[in-house]
């Protein structure tokens, strides 16, 4: 090749390397974005989920999108996060959608409802039986999408400074629990309390309240509940897999290129793997612990459980009657978990049950 051919040709590279470079710089823009979140630091379970949530974003971007976490009351309240997204205080935040209840019921659907689905079937719902699809459609009304973020699987009963042994022991019940749950007590007799995370010890101690349900072993066992209600019941029929969430202003997402968004589906998936898998991981450890401490297990009894059931269906009915969004979900949400207890009674079910039964003998 002549030299002024060779000199021509490196000067076409050169052009075309420069027009390319603003296109690759244009699809991956420097962004940053704010979270707040629900939860406070000392839960490094739920808070947790936000961070792995933002190092994944960074570290699949080269550190272009950036999104800065604060925990519950940094920017604004635990229970306004979802109100932040909506009016653009803030992009987006880490919630789970049944504190918001009081706006709708339908907000309990992307959470968790009495005696609804476990965590796997959760998962299954919401990825491949049109469950995000469903809830996205009813929450674009408040301007944000949703992506599961975490589950904190199912859930214990409550801390109890007394016996449950028949559904009359809940009559006049003060019980720290809120959401669906609460209104479905509510119809045995028990007086529903809503009460921040950090007053339940104190209430308990008082005997303001009689009981109160928060989370599990591991998040539990930082309060110290077992020293002021002994009794701790379980399971936790209203939170069989309680979904955590990123809620997403819908304006900046559509905003975003396509393999941001992706990126971001992507970072909230590993946030859900891994806080169930921390659940699984750190629960069996503290239920140990605080049986140490002095808590006393104690499983539901059977008629409190039917009588549960029963009242939560009631309510469900009720909602449904003046509710079409609800009805709608709830419909869909029940239908497949039919067919999903249909499956486990062959094969989970049976498997675990076995299981748990040799664990002694192998």
């Amino acid at each position: 090749m002549k030299r002024r051919q060779f000199i021509a040709t490196i000067g076409t590279g050169a052009a075309a390397a420069a027009i390319a470079k603003p296109a690759i710089a244009q699809s991956s823009p420097e962004i940053k974005w704010r979270l707040t979140s629900s939860f406070p630091k000392s839960l490094d379970t739920l808070w947790g989920g936000a961070e792995t949530f933002v190092k994944a974003v960074a570290e699949a971007t080269d550190n272009k999108f950036q999104i800065q976490p604060f925990a519950a009351g940094e920017i604004v309240p635990g229970l306004a996060a979802a109100d932040a997204v909506t009016n653009g205080t803030v992009e987006m935040c880490q919630t789970a959608s049944y504190y918001y209840v009081g706006k709708d019921p339908t907000f309990a659907l992307g959470s968790a409802i009495p005696f609804g689905l476990n965590t796997r079937m959760q998962n299954s719902w919401m990825y491949q039986h049109g469950g995000s699809k469903l809830l996205d459609d009813f929450y674009a009304k408040f301007k944000y999408i949703a992506l599961p973020a975490g589950n904190t699987t199912c859930q214990m009963g409550g801390w109890f400074r007394k016996e449950i042994k028949d559904v009359a022991d809940l009559q006049g019940l003060k019980f720290r629990i809120a959401g669906l749950a609460g209104r479905v007590l509510q119809k045995l007799g028990v007086v529903p309390q809503q009460l921040a995370g950090g007053d339940i010890y104190p209430a308990l101690e008082k005997g303001t309240i009689d009981a109160a349900e928060w989370v599990g072993p591991y998040d539990d066992e930082k309060l110290g509940f077992q020293k002021v209600a002994p009794y701790y019941y379980y399971p936790g029929w209203w939170e069989g897999g309680t979904v955590i969430h990123n809620f997403i202003n819908i304006d900046k997402w559509n905003a975003l290129p396509k393999a941001y968004q992706q990126i971001l589906r992507s970072a909230s998936d590993t946030a859900n793997v891994s806080m169930t898998a921390k659940y699984d991981a750190d629960n069996p450890g503290a239920v140990r612990r605080l049986v140490a401490a002095g808590a006393q297990l104690r499983p539901f009894p059977q008629t409190v459980l039917d009588a549960c059931f029963k009242a939560s269906n009631e309510v469900y009915a009720e909602i449904s009657a003046s509710n079409p969004e609800f009805k709608k979900i709830y419909d869909n949400i029940v239908a497949f978990r039919s067919d999903e207890y249909l499956w486990w009674q062959v094969a989970e079910y049976a498997f675990d049950s076995y299981m748990i039964r040799a664990r002694t003998r192998s």
